[in-house]
């Protein structure tokens, strides 16, 4: 025992070296460049000029908010049934979820501009109806489809994990006590699968809400969203105090979902019977 507790230290240094240098380091230079100016002087006037950007923030989070509400709504179901299949059809369904995140992000996203374009598929068969053109492209609605598509996989995996565990004889219990099917769901599944829920919120909304590209994409810069105001300072305004800036507060903001996110959830996956 003492000798693995000797060895523990330099098993897990590796680990420790690499946070440092890759978490902790980068984000003390966030901060360090948020609060100084171009010439390194201490000031608060980048945290100051973020007032500016009140309502770009509150549009990425209700963005944000809407693309992960609806993912955990196709999600959810989506992953109940996955576990209701055998277990060679929960591998077929698996890979289908799995497949778009093969291909590249940038490709997924720009694709969508040939469907949802003014000429693009859905128009040009609307248009042999006699309906149309009708703008898709360049809409918040645009931008929150792209959201769904590109971080839907992100919601499936953790929910259909949590729920593929699930022991069945819990539900036969619920049954024999009387709990008829949206009663099992509710007081039973609900509540055991909420740790994957919570994993897959986070997992959707943390990218969702500091994405550019979709917006520039799909939003054709219309709709522009606090990661697209960050990617402008780096690099078209060269001003990189105020996109750390921007980038410190996008990050505390994302720190204080997550943890009022965990707070709902219970690891140990209670069952209200």
């Amino acid at each position: 025992m003492k000798k693995a507790s000797i060895g523990n230290p330099f098993i897990s240094s590796p680990y420790v070296v690499w946070s440092a240098i890759f978490i902790i380091v980068p984000l003390l230079m966030v901060a360090y460049y948020s609060f100084t100016d171009a010439n390194g002087n201490f000031t608060f006037s980048n945290i100051a000029a973020l007032a500016n950007y009140k309502e770009i923030f509150l549009t990425s989070i209700g963005y944000a908010a809407v693309a992960t509400l609806i993912s955990l709504l196709i999600a959810y179901p989506l992953a109940y049934f996955m576990t209701k299949t055998k277990l060679s059809t929960q591998g077929t369904l698996m890979m289908l979820v799995m497949l778009p995140m093969w291909m590249n992000f940038l490709i997924r996203t720009y694709s969508w501009i040939t469907i949802l374009a003014n000429t693009g598929l859905i128009n040009t068969f609307l248009g042999k109806l006699g309906i149309g053109p009708l703008q898709l492209i360049n809409t918040p609605a645009a931008v929150i489809l792209g959201m769904i598509y590109n971080y839907l996989p992100y919601m499936i995996l953790p929910i259909y994990s949590v729920m593929s565990k699930l022991d069945n004889s819990l539900l036969e219990a619920a049954g024999d006590l009387g709990s008829n099917a949206l009663s099992k769901l509710s007081r039973v599944i609900l509540p055991l699968s909420m740790p994957g829920v919570i994993s897959g919120i986070t997992m959707v909304f943390v990218p969702s809400v500091s994405t550019f590209y979709i917006s520039q994409k799909l939003g054709g810069g219309k709709n522009m969203l606090i990661g697209d105001v960050i990617e402008m300072q780096f690099q078209s305004s060269y001003n990189y105090n105020l996109g750390a800036a921007l980038s410190l507060v996008l990050m505390v903001l994302i720190l204080i979902c997550v943890a009022v996110m965990n707070r709902f959830a219970d690891d140990d996956g209670g069952v209200i019977i």
